[in-house]
């Protein structure tokens, strides 16, 4: 990967783009620095403290933000309406007809889908700041305002459009990366916010260091290594593939022969990234957020459900880890389907040797995704479990979440493979040549 980027870097083109990107990286990085009116940080950042280690969405929204959040700064929300505008527009996409029409009607399709994105993005922008509003308020008791109604009227308005307008920003950005710089430009910005939380983190780990417990002098040297481990077996997942041979048949046309060739179907094992996790992550996280809106009785059932639901119970990494698995399944069954595969190679005149084409072929491909999705949900479940069993047994909170280092990773190879190919476009001789 360094060779690659010394490569790029050689590369005039690539260098522009590279300085481009860095550039909109830091202007993000110091929006995530520039304060919302009325908050009190003090106060905000010691509630946060509270928050940490409950396991609530505010947890989760922290680490994409790369701190901001907890910090209360204009881009606070960062790219959270944007990913959830996406997630919810591509499952809407499966089940509106418009939608699906819209989906394959190529490059024109493709930006009405986009723009419907970011409407929605817009409104769920909206209705996050609010939420995170009313949250400072009630809860967090972090807003400072004085004077008539009318001014705390105003200052509400305020720090909604504020957290508004900086996800905006943030979507605004990512975009600009995307056109002009390099790689995915929302991902490029998850992963610096995540990127930019390690150095606290290890400062963090090394302050257990100093203690007089000689564990810790153990564990957080240990917890590194495990983390180097962690990221070889990211990588090795990330290229892994399911090789389904296709054999296709001779024709002649005229003086001609086509096919006869032996090729492949590569099926990844890790085909539904990061995705599965953030539905689980935000699916164990309501009960635990609803806490800060609505206070359970004490001894009532939704008191015992809350304990359930904290981060450190046993319940709470079994329903997380089968959550996992089960939207795993269904993220993959939306987006591979092996009945337009089967005709697809039907129309081809190609086959899997040994298989049948039609119904045989169909039931082959089912039994090899359902496999191969099954190996990639483990994978998934253990990367995400990894901070609640290593806390649970040493009593250390693991720096960085197996999420984040999935996040960190995965943006890290796709962008050495984006400027692998436009490397190689570039130095492409052309046919006139």
């Amino acid at each position: 990967m360094l060779q690659t980027f010394r490569n790029a870097w050689a590369t005039p083109e690539l260098r522009k783009k590279i300085l481009y990107t860095l550039l909109i990286v830091i202007i993000y990085r110091i929006g995530g620095a520039i304060p919302v009116p009325y908050l009190d940080r003090d106060v905000l950042r010691s509630w946060f403290d509270q928050q940490n280690a409950s396991g609530n969405v505010f947890s989760y929204l922290n680490v994409l933000s790369g701190d901001n959040f907890s910090k209360g700064t204009l881009l606070a929300l960062s790219v959270s309406p944007y990913i959830n505008a996406q997630i919810i527009i591509q499952l809407l996409t499966y089940a509106l007809p418009p939608l699906e029409k819209l989906s394959k009607e190529g490059m024109e399709g493709r930006k009405k889908i986009d723009k419907i994105t970011r409407y929605s993005a817009l409104a769920i922008s909206v209705f996050q700041a609010w939420a995170y509003y009313l949250t400072l308020k009630n809860k967090a008791q972090a807003l400072v305002y004085t004077g008539s109604d009318f001014a705390k009227i105003f200052s509400e308005i305020v720090i909604i459009m504020c957290f508004t307008a900086g996800s905006f920003l943030t979507i605004w950005l990512g975009n600009q990366v995307s056109e002009k710089g390099l790689g995915n430009g929302i991902s490029m910005l998850l992963f610096a916010g995540i990127i930019a939380r390690i150095p606290n983190d290890i400062i963090r780990d090394f302050g257990y260091m100093q203690l007089d417990d000689t564990k810790y002098k153990i564990l957080v040297p240990l917890l590194y290594v495990i983390y180097v481990l962690m990221i070889a077996l990211i990588v090795f997942m990330n290229a892994a593939e399911r090789r389904v041979p296709i054999a296709y048949a001779k024709r002649v046309v005229g003086r001609k022969q086509y096919g006869g060739q032996n090729t492949y179907l590569p099926v990844k094992i890790s085909m539904a990234g990061v995705l599965p996790i953030i539905f689980a992550m935000a699916f164990m996280s309501l009960p635990s957020t609803l806490e800060l809106f609505i206070t359970p009785k004490e001894g009532g059932i939704y008191e015992k459900i809350l304990k359930v639901f904290q981060y450190t119970h046993p319940v709470y990494g079994i329903l997380y880890f089968l959550l996992i698995i089960a939207f795993n399944y269904f993220y993959i069954s939306m987006q591979y389907d092996p009945l337009q595969i089967s005709n697809d190679l039907r129309q081809s005149n190609g086959a899997i040797p040994g298989i049948r084409p039609g119904k045989p072929t169909v039931d082959y491909l089912r039994r090899v995704l359902s496999k191969i999705t099954l190996v990639g949900a483990f994978f998934l479940g253990l990367i995400a479990l990894f901070p609640i069993i290593f806390a649970a047994l040493t009593g250390i909170p693991a720096a960085m979440g197996g999420t984040s280092i999935l996040i960190v990773v995965s943006v890290a190879l796709e962008t050495s493979r984006t400027m692998e190919s436009q490397m190689m476009m570039r130095h492409h001789k052309g046919f006139l040549e």
